[in-house]
């Protein structure tokens, strides 16, 4: 049997990059990116422009959409272009192309704005004689996204949803924590926060190889961390996620 030929956008990203190591050999990969992914066949476009992408869904079983701008802008015009806009696009090729699943990175910004009030202030500034103990977040907790990048996280989970309802497309939403160049945390909020590379290459793998039958779920990706407040066990029942690293064993 052929490879499940798996196209990802944003493969030039940090994630992305830690993907197609993990990747490589077991599907037969491929790129939507705005630059050359050299060794990986690209297709070179901006997404904010649906039939300038399409081309790049053909034949495609699985998409992993990592393409966005992040939350280090606020900027709506750029906002409204990558991340809703370009969201919607990659889910309109899909569909024309007929392609299976979608892993669609999704943030934690759809719910930090949680850490304004106690307890989960008290954890991300490091506070943690204030925070005896807490409720773990789970994705069923209401959103309270952090400015416009996590309101922009949100679309993206509705349209994965109505794209799931309407058309029968598998789309799995993965709110992903906070993934490091040099891959440990440093600062009070990341000890809280953290997830490694190799935890959210783990997650995405796994919602890549997940039964046809799971139409739509939404997990949080992130370490085992002895701060955390963002819930492991749904990831961990639905899918078999078993975070490999912790925030805590960075400590000095």
């Amino acid at each position: 049997m052929a490879p499940r030929r798996v196209l990802v956008t944003g493969m030039s990203g940090l994630i992305g990059g830690a993907l197609r190591r993990r990747l490589e050999g077991t599907y037969e990969l491929s790129a939507l990116n705005r630059r050359p992914i050299p060794g990986v066949p690209c297709h070179q476009a901006d997404i904010a422009d649906l039939e300038a992408i399409v081309p790049a869904f053909a034949g495609v079983d699985t998409v992993v959409h990592l393409a966005a701008r992040t939350g280090s802008s606020d900027v709506f015009a750029e906002i409204l272009q990558a991340n809703v806009i370009g969201t919607y696009n990659v889910f309109e090729a899909a569909r024309r192309a007929g392609v299976g699943r979608i892993v669609y990175a999704s943030s934690g910004a759809t719910v930090s704005a949680w850490e304004r009030d106690p307890p989960y202030k008290a954890l991300v500034e490091g506070r943690y004689d204030e925070a005896k103990s807490w409720k773990t977040m789970t994705h069923e907790m209401p959103l309270r996204p952090a400015g416009l990048y996590g309101a922009s996280k949100i679309w993206g989970e509705s349209i994965a949803r109505h794209f799931s309802d309407v058309y029968g497309l598998s789309a799995l939403c993965v709110r992903i924590g906070r993934v490091l160049t040099g891959d440990h945390p440093t600062t009070p909020r990341e000890f809280s926060v953290f997830c490694s590379q190799r935890d959210v290459v783990q997650m995405l793998e796994l919602c890549i190889g997940a039964p046809a039958t799971l139409k739509f779920d939404v997990f949080y990706a992130v370490s085992d961390n002895r701060w955390g407040y963002r819930d492991l066990e749904h990831a961990r029942t639905v899918l078999g996620f078993a975070p490999r690293d912790r925030a805590e064993d960075y400590r000095r």
